[in-house]
């Protein structure tokens, strides 16, 4: 198990977490690591790259007033172990079953960020009886529709921030490549965060630098570039996966930033019965760090409004 040093080690990061605790469980032949707080419904939070756990931090006291929340390093993120496998998101969906089960939780809801968001959603597909409601955050399950992404952009699209009508994720294309990030990257993290930070985000200065500092440390070493690569290197297993699986049933609360509305809008309706999707249009991708009461709001009264 991977524990980042000094502030940035797990132990240092939750004393920013007021009635948070840090838990580590082996569970579905891994190590997760864990932070819980609060009472109440079960909430399983599950973040995106290039963050960990810590990326609820401007969301996850608030939610705790209303929810046991539960926020999960992800099968190879931060202190989590990062096997040489595992890393399509049936697989990984598992290792959350297995903590629920391990934690004598029952049925719960899940909100998932990014990478986070489509594990959250394999776990709907593969286990809905265990589901309650699901939220989705910029990220939706894997389809054939990324087969389609484009590997050059469209002129005029490709500036300072992303585009919202023709998006250009190139590191869906560089993530895909084994070995080579490990090798370019390697202590020199910071530089990708702060580019796709400037990038993703309206505001970027409301990623702190501390928040930054910590994903870089995590980030810094070959097995965690390796580990979080592998999470987009299992795109296609997870297509495939997804042929299989039958629209949704459970309440499901897509939320889409400027950058992914308009697809999401689209795309989930496919995927969802019961659905509902809004847009955070005054937001970048990460939504949490730029528009947290947006956030905590439409989650609240989702979570706690009656089934339809």
């Amino acid at each position: 198990m991977m524990k980042t040093q000094n502030q940035y080690a797990d132990a240092e990061l939750i004393k920013n977490w007021p009635g948070f605790v840090n838990n580590y469980a082996t569970v579905n032949g891994l190590e997760l690591h864990y932070v819980t707080g609060g009472k109440g419904q079960p909430l399983i939070c599950l973040p995106g790259w290039p963050q960990t756990w810590y990326s609820y931090h401007p969301v996850a006291q608030e939610l705790s007033k209303s929810f046991q929340v539960i926020v999960v390093d992800i099968r190879g993120m931060g202190s989590s172990e990062k096997p040489e496998s595992g890393y399509d998101k049936k697989s990984m969906a598992a290792d959350i079953l297995a903590l629920v089960k391990h934690l004598g939780l029952g049925k719960v809801n899940l909100m998932g960020h990014d990478i986070g968001g489509m594990v959250a959603m394999s776990f709907a597909f593969n286990y809905p009886e265990f589901c309650d409601k699901l939220i989705v955050l910029d990220g939706a399950h894997p389809g054939e529709g990324m087969l389609h992404m484009p590997l050059i952009p469209a002129e005029g699209t490709f500036a300072g921030k992303m585009d919202a009508n023709m998006p250009y994720p190139w590191w869906m294309a560089f993530n895909q490549v084994k070995a080579l990030p490990e090798k370019l990257l390697e202590g020199r993290f910071q530089f990708l965060l702060d580019y796709l930070f400037e990038y993703v985000m309206i505001d970027e200065t409301k990623m702190s630098s501390f928040e930054r500092e910590i994903y870089a440390a995590v980030y810094n070493d070959p097995e965690s570039i390796r580990a979080s690569n592998a999470w987009y290197q299992a795109f296609a297993k997870d297509i495939e996966d997804s042929k299989s699986y039958q629209q949704l049933q459970m309440p499901v609360l897509g939320i889409g930033s400027y950058v992914s509305y308009n697809y999401m809008k689209m795309a989930l309706p496919y995927l969802a019965n019961n659905l509902e999707v809004i847009g955070i249009l005054d937001s970048g991708h990460y939504m949490y760090e730029e528009q947290p009461e947006q956030v905590i709001e439409a989650v609240v009264n989702f979570l706690t409004e009656n089934k339809k």
